[in-house]
């Protein structure tokens, strides 16, 4: 099995592999492993970090422009023991794509492709185009062109040089520094992520030295891309006014070579929870919800990592109280979200590496024995990796609970819902395989 599986790796980034090497000098540049870190989707997210840091590394300074692609195909099955409720967060569970009990897909599920530039050892820019059909919140089928867009996903100016002076930032389109949202499995998100994850419109400035590192960013109110509202105005959601922040403090002490550990804290001014009963995701809301999260990481022999996560609200989620009978019994919730999960890395070598993981996350929104109550995720993940920037991937997940935020605890009578009713369920189980491959150049 383990031939095999480098034996596909190496085919598919034998054809990369020396064009990078010949270019990497030039004006125009392919790095590959740069490029993942900058495109990976779901395990570290602060990009404007990984930038700060590569640019560190780099102590040139010529201009350059790298170009990178990220490419991921899927083969996955999932079974449901309710009809047509589908919970795995990686797939948008919706009537015209997922119905019925079982599920099976050969897909492309996201094609990305990047361009990182560097004027200067202290200015840059880096910008990524997300192709994904599948997590697109456009209508129809997959095959729909409304669903089947571009988009820019993340495109940011980077200012700073670690090297001279411990502060750096960036303004443009980029995720909000709010806790630990990254995984430790190979494909699928945390739950946490898609609870208090945000992405919008700011200006990020980061203060990094003994081991500190301090990020501050204002961001646009409205309705930003996810996890992030502020009130603009009567009855809009445009982003017009810069009302939204969020603060994170983290610090890693460094036990010598083979031992670190890093605790951190966030708060976020207004999140996502505001909305007021029936619950349509991207709607103005008339007040902010803030949020808060504390979160810790352990590494061990650069083999294993530890991590873990809580987030909620300060404030009750109004949305999530239906005044109709018989579910007006269940009162306004505040959020939360818990996330587990540790990782370990074996037969590390130069070109080829493999790891295991397991995690657990949720998504709580209601009181004990609502049907919005709670969303768990389990996952074990399996991962080959060469070159640091290509992996083969399998993962085997459950989830408890249905609980999509549209409608979260019902709606206005017949719209959709008839009154007192909901398409949340606690009791629904889904469960599945993912095999795939991320190949990155």
């Amino acid at each position: 099995m383990k031939t095999l599986i480098t034996a596909a790796l190496m085919c598919s980034a034998a054809a990369f592999g020396q064009t990078e090497q010949s270019s990497k000098q030039g004006f125009v540049r392919l790095n590959s492993e740069m490029s993942y870190k900058l495109m990976e989707p779901n395990q570290n997210l602060r990009k404007v970090l990984i930038l700060a840091e590569e640019f560190k590394k780099d102590t040139t300074t010529k201009a350059s422009l790298t170009i990178g692609t990220s490419l991921i195909a899927l083969a996955d099955y999932q079974a449901s023991n309710t009809d047509s409720k589908f919970a795995y967060l990686m797939r948008h569970p919706t009537s015209s794509n997922q119905i019925g009990k079982e599920v099976s897909e050969l897909v492309l599920h996201s094609f990305q492709l990047s361009t990182t530039g560097r004027v200067t050892n202290w200015l840059g820019v880096h910008a990524e185009i997300l192709y994904n059909p599948e997590q697109s919140f456009g209508t129809g089928i997959i095959t729909d062109l409304k669903r089947n867009q571009l988009q820019l996903r993340k495109g940011f100016v980077y200012f700073g040089d670690l090297n001279k002076f411990p502060v750096y930032g960036a303004i443009g389109k980029m995720d909000a520094p709010f806790g630990q949202m990254g995984s430790v499995s190979p494909f699928t998100n945390s739950t946490i992520w898609h609870a208090f994850g945000g992405l919008g419109y700011g200006a990020q400035a980061s203060f990094k030295k003994w081991g500190l590192h301090v990020t501050a960013m204002a961001i646009q109110g409205g309705s930003q891309f996810r996890g992030l509202s502020t009130p603009v105005g009567d009855s809009t959601n445009v982003p017009s006014i810069v009302n939204n922040f969020v603060g994170d403090i983290n610090y890693t002490l460094n036990a010598g070579e083979n031992f670190s550990i890093m605790l951190g804290g966030s708060y976020m001014h207004g999140s996502t929870y505001a909305h007021s009963f029936p619950v349509m995701h991207f709607d103005p809301t008339k007040d902010n919800n803030p949020a808060y999260t504390a979160y810790g990481k352990v590494e061990l022999y650069d083999r294993i990592i530890v991590k873990g996560g809580y987030a909620q609200t300060l404030q009750v989620w109004p949305g999530t109280h239906n005044p109709s009978p018989p579910l007006d019994i269940y009162a306004a919730s505040k959020v939360s979200s818990i996330d587990v999960g540790g990782k370990y890395s074996f037969k590390q070598k130069k070109n080829m590496g493999y790891a295991i993981s397991g995690e657990f996350s949720n998504f709580t929104a209601g009181p004990k024995g609502s049907p919005w109550e709670r969303q768990n995720q389990y996952i074990l993940g399996f991962s080959a990796m060469y070159k640091r920037s290509s992996k083969l991937f399998l993962e085997l997940f459950r989830t408890d609970g249905y609980v999509p935020l549209n409608f979260i605890s019902g709606s206005d009578p017949n719209a959709p819902f008839p009154a007192g009713t909901t398409h949340s369920e606690r009791g629904v189980i889904t469960y599945g395989i993912v095999l795939g491959a991320q190949i990155t150049l």
